[in-house]
């Protein structure tokens, strides 16, 4: 992970931590539940799906920014899914995945 990358992830999380309180928590959990489909419910996915629940909130947030600002190549719909989200939504939802137990 390259440092400037850390220092905007960093950046991130301070600037929505107190936005991220005010945000109701069946909002997080409807954006959490589209991605189910491929990750499973609350994150616990089947063999040969990556498996969000339990993921430290940061490295899911510097995953999705990744794919979002189209620094990391995707294989799937990644690239896309995570254009859909504001930052504070990536930050929300991984929150959401890191509280799920594994």
């Amino acid at each position: 992970m390259k440092l400037p990358h850390i220092l905007t992830m960093a950046a991130l999380l301070a600037a929505t931590g107190l936005a991220q309180a005010q945000v109701d928590p069946l909002h997080v959990r409807s954006w959490a539940a589209s991605c189910a489909a491929c990750h499973g419910t609350d994150g616990r996915a089947q063999p040969g799906m990556v498996s969000l629940a339990g993921v430290p909130k940061e490295i899911t947030i510097q995953k999705m920014l990744d794919y979002k600002a189209g620094r990391v190549p995707a294989a799937t719909i990644m690239h896309q899914l995570s254009k859909g989200y504001s930052d504070e939504q990536i930050v929300a939802i991984a929150g959401y995945f890191a509280a799920q137990k594994q």
